[in-house]
C-alpha cells in the first residue's frame, strides 16, 4: 500500500483520473470516420461526447456519497468495473445508437475515478495544500490529453476506430489491479442508520447552502463549459473545415494541451504563496485573453491553424491554473462530506458541459464560429464570476481555513 501524504500516492491518483481524458480524447480523431462507418450525421456522432458527459454526471451523484459511507476503495473498484464494461461495449457497437448508449455507461464508470480521487485528496490535505495537490495531479493527468489524441490518430490510421476502445479497456483493467494492490483507504466513514439515498440528499442539501461552495462551483462550471466547447467542436472544425488528418489533429490537440500542463504546474508552485484567489484570478484572466485572442485570430486569419492553436494554448494554461483550484475551493468546507461535495461538483460540471456540447455540435456548419464564440464567452464569464465573488470566497476562507 502507498502511504498517504506522498508524491507516489498523488501520482497514482493522477493516473486514475487520467482514465476520463483518455476515454474522451483517444477517439476524438476518429469522430469523422465513425460518422462515415456508422452512416450517421456528425450531430449524432457528437452525441457520443454528450452521452459520456451525462453518464459521467449521473455516476458522480452515486459514488461520492456512497464512498462516504462504505469507503473509497470498494466504490472506486466497482466504478472501474463499470468503466471496463462500457468500454468493451463501445468497441463492439454496431450502430450509432448503441455507441451513444455504451458511451453513457463508460462515462458513468469513469466518474468514479475523478470524484473519488478528489475526495481522497480532501481526506488527507487542508486548504492551499489541497489545492497544490490537485494542481500537481492535474499537471500529471494532463499528459493524457497530449498523448491520447496522438495515439488515437495512430490507432485510427493503422487499425481503425474500434481499436482505440480496446486500448482504453486494457487501461481500465490495469487501473482495477493497481487500486486493489496499492490504494489505501482514506475515508472518514460516516455512520448512518438511515437509507443511503436519504443520507445522500441530506448531504447535498447541506452542501448547496454554503455560499463559498456555490461561488467556487460557478467558476469551475464556467471553466468546464469552455473546455467542452473546445472538445465538442475541435474535431469537426480542425478536420472537416481546416483539412487536418486524424494524426495531424491528434498532434494539434496535444500541442494545445501543453498549455494546461504549464498552467497546472505553475499553480502548484505559486498557490501556497499567492493563495487560492490570486491564482484562480490569474487563470481566469488567461481564459478571457485566450478566448478573445481566438476570436481575433479566426476573424483575421480564417483557415489558419496557428490562429487557433496559439490562443488555445493560452486558454488551456488558464484552465490549468484555475480549474484544479476552483474545485479544491468547493471541497474545502466539507472534510466529513468530501465524497458528496466532489459528486455535487462533478454532476453540475458534467451536466453543463453536456448541454453546451450538444449546442455547439448542432450549431457547427460551414464555419468555426459556434465553437469559437462559446469558448470565448465562457472564458470571459469565468473572469466576471471570479471578480464578482471575491468577497464571498475571502470571508469563507477566513472562517474555515
Amino acid at each position: 500500500m502507498l502511504s498517504p501524504n506522498t508524491f507516489a500516492l498523488t501520482a497514482l491518483l493522477a493516473l486514475l483520473t487520467a482514465l476520463g481524458p483518455l476515454a474522451m480524447d483517444l477517439y476524438l480523431p476518429s469522430l469523422p470516420v465513425i460518422a462515415d462507418a456508422l452512416a450517421a450525421p456528425f450531430a449524432h456522432v457528437q452525441l457520443t461526447i454528450s452521452s459520456y458527459l451525462v453518464g459521467f454526471a449521473a455516476g458522480q451523484l452515486v459514488y461520492g456519497p456512497m464512498s462516504d459511507i462504505y469507503g473509497r476503495k470498494p466504490v472506486l473498484s466497482a466504478a472501474l468495473a463499470i468503466f471496463c464494461i462500457g468500454t468493451l461495449a463501445c468497441s463492439a457497437a454496431p450502430t450509432i445508437g448503441t455507441l451513444i448508449a455504451a458511451r453513457m455507461v463508460q462515462g458513468a464508470g469513469a466518474a468514479g475515478a475523478l470524484v473519488l480521487a478528489r475526495a481522497i485528496v480532501r481526506d488527507i490535505y487542508e486548504g492551499p495544500r489541497a489545492g497544490r495537490e490537485l494542481s500537481l495531479m492535474a499537471s500529471i493527468m494532463a499528459v493524457a490529453p497530449i498523448i491520447a489524441p496522438v495515439l488515437g490518430g495512430v490507432t485510427q490510421t493503422l487499425f481503425g476506430w474500434r481499436f482505440g476502445f480496446t486500448v482504453t479497456f486494457v487501461a481500465g483493467l490495469a487501473a482495477i489491479a493497481v487500486v486493489w494492490r496499492l490504494l489505501p483507504e482514506t475515508a472518514r466513514l460516516t455512520q448512518t442508520g438511515g437509507h443511503p439515498i436519504l443520507s445522500t440528499l441530506r448531504s447535498f442539501r447541506a452542501i448547496a447552502q454554503d455560499r463559498s461552495f456555490l461561488a467556487h462551483l460557478a467558476i469551475a462550471t464556467a471553466i468546464y463549459c469552455g473546455l467542452f466547447s473546445y472538445i465538442s467542436g475541435s474535431s469537426f472544425v480542425l478536420q472537416e473545415l481546416y483539412g487536418l488528418s486524424p494524426l495531424a489533429f491528434g498532434m494539434f490537440y496535444g500541442v494545445t494541451s501543453l498549455g494546461f500542463i504549464v498552467g497546472a504546474t505553475l499553480a502548484a508552485h505559486i498557490v501556497t504563496r499567492s493563495g487560492f484567489d490570486r491564482t484562480i484570478g490569474l487563470g481566469a484572466a488567461a481564459l478571457a485573453v485566450g478566448g478573445l485572442a481566438l476570436i481575433v485570430g479566426v476573424a483575421l486569419l480564417p483557415g489558419s491553424v496557428v490562429a487557433v492553436s496559439a490562443p488555445m494554448m493560452v486558454y488551456c494554461a488558464g484552465l490549468g491554473l484555475a480549474l484544479p483550484l476552483s474545485v479544491a475551493g468547493t471541497l474545502q468546507p466539507f472534510p466529513e462530506r468530501a465524497g458528496a461535495a466532489s459528486s455535487f461538483v462533478g454532476c453540475v460540471q458534467q451536466s453543463a458541459g453536456a448541454v453546451i456540447g450538444v449546442a455547439v455540435g448542432h450549431a457547427l456548419g460551414a464555419t468555426a464560429w459556434p465553437m469559437v464564440i462559446a469558448i470565448a464567452a465562457m472564458g470571459c464569464l469565468t473572469l466576471v464570476l471570479w471578480a464578482a465573488t471575491r468577497k464571498t470566497r475571502a470571508r469563507a476562507f477566513a472562517q474555515k481555513v
